[in-house]
């Protein structure tokens, strides 16, 4: 374990009390009993996050989301550029993935997830993300405003950004110039990273040395279990290690840490990636992060021996489970996730108070 940072020490002085640690009940999700469940924290951006989530708050009403906010694209792009906020986005799907699944948390997933059909200026803008950032604007601070959209959604958890500035993300890419397909080009904004043609190298922030939310780093070196994807691997996955403040978190954590991979490359980003390269490039970026679990689809992996060799560089084990939806579509079933996730928190590592 490194020793604590200076950089940490002064971001647990900024956390207002109570705040970071505040009840569940308070933060909008289910009460629980002290010591009952794990709390467990989970990083990453878009529907791979949600999909975690979804999973997550099966097994535990300890839950915290870390998003990602480099988005560009869409809603949230255009009231970033027009209003200077954060890209909402992210958070809002993140929030919609923690509504129970009675009727008043599928009705409030549903009217936040809506999109509005226009000729005008409102054409394809999202209802969470007009309600997010009203309320940003309103209470002037980020934190607060998610907190209170939480509470009336009933969600079972808490949502954090990463960063309270808007982050730009920027991509190294060979062969981005099909003409030219020896050279290495720059790539800039999520969303176009997302869907580059060319192979991604590596990416990087800008600014690129972002401060964390004191909130979410506090909630890193307090989890009992730390889950990092699975999620756009360039863009919503390896940006968290981008934040010096959350990747010195994430070293120096108690917590147990949890790599769930995609069940597929992703057209443009990772396109032709087997399991053991996503891991290749995170270790790329994030040299010193240990893992202690690394989570796949078992129809995902043809080269087992290949990702364990590739996940024993982190000192992790691999747990390969059925997690992928039975129509055969490359999206996680939240049932089949909750159960490879309370298995690896029950046979991994300490075994906690909660059971």
């Amino acid at each position: 374990m490194t020793p604590r940072t200076p950089r940490l020490s002064r971001l647990r002085r900024a956390v207002p009390e109570g705040r970071a640690s505040r009840p569940a009940e308070t933060r909008g999700a289910r009460p629980r009993r002290r010591g009952a469940q794990p709390k467990v924290v989970a990083l990453g951006g878009g529907m791979g996050l949600s999909a975690s989530l979804a999973a997550l708050r099966r097994i535990t009403g300890d839950l915290t989301a870390v998003v990602t906010v480099a988005d560009d694209g869409g809603s949230s792009g255009r009231l970033r550029d027009e209003l200077g906020v954060l890209p909402p986005g992210d958070l809002r799907k993140a929030l919609a993935a923690l509504c129970g699944d009675d009727d008043w948390g599928q009705t409030w997933a549903r009217v936040i997830q809506h999109r509005f059909q226009s000729r005008g200026d409102l054409h394809e803008h999202a209802v969470g993300n007009l309600l997010i950032v009203a309320l940003w604007e309103q209470l002037g601070d980020h934190v607060q405003a998610l907190d209170l959209v939480g509470r009336l959604l009933g969600a079972h958890g808490r949502v954090l950004p990463m960063s309270a500035v808007p982050l730009e993300l920027q991509a190294r890419v060979l062969g981005h110039d099909p003409e030219r397909p020896d050279e290495i080009g720059t790539v800039r904004g999520q969303a176009t990273v997302a869907l580059t043609p060319g192979e991604v190298q590596s990416v990087h922030l800008v600014p690129n040395d972002p401060p964390a939310v004191p909130e979410a780093v506090a909630a890193v070196l307090d989890a009992d279990w730390v889950v990092l994807g699975p999620g756009s691997w360039f863009s919503s996955v390896i940006p968290h290690l981008l934040v010096p403040e959350l990747l010195d978190a994430l070293i120096e954590t108690k917590a147990r840490r949890v790599l769930s991979l995609n069940l597929a490359p992703q057209p443009g980003e990772t396109e032709g990636f087997s399991p053991q390269r996503h891991l290749e490039v995170l270790g790329r970026h994030a040299p010193k992060l240990a893992l202690d679990v690394v989570l796949a689809d078992e129809a995902a992996v043809p080269d087992r021996d290949s990702l364990t060799e590739a996940a024993q560089r982190f000192g992790a084990a691999v747990e390969l489970a059925p997690v992928a939806r039975p129509d055969g579509s490359p999206r996680h079933d939240p049932e089949l996730l909750a159960a490879a996730y309370d298995r690896i928190f029950r046979m991994h590592g300490r075994i906690g108070p909660w059971r």
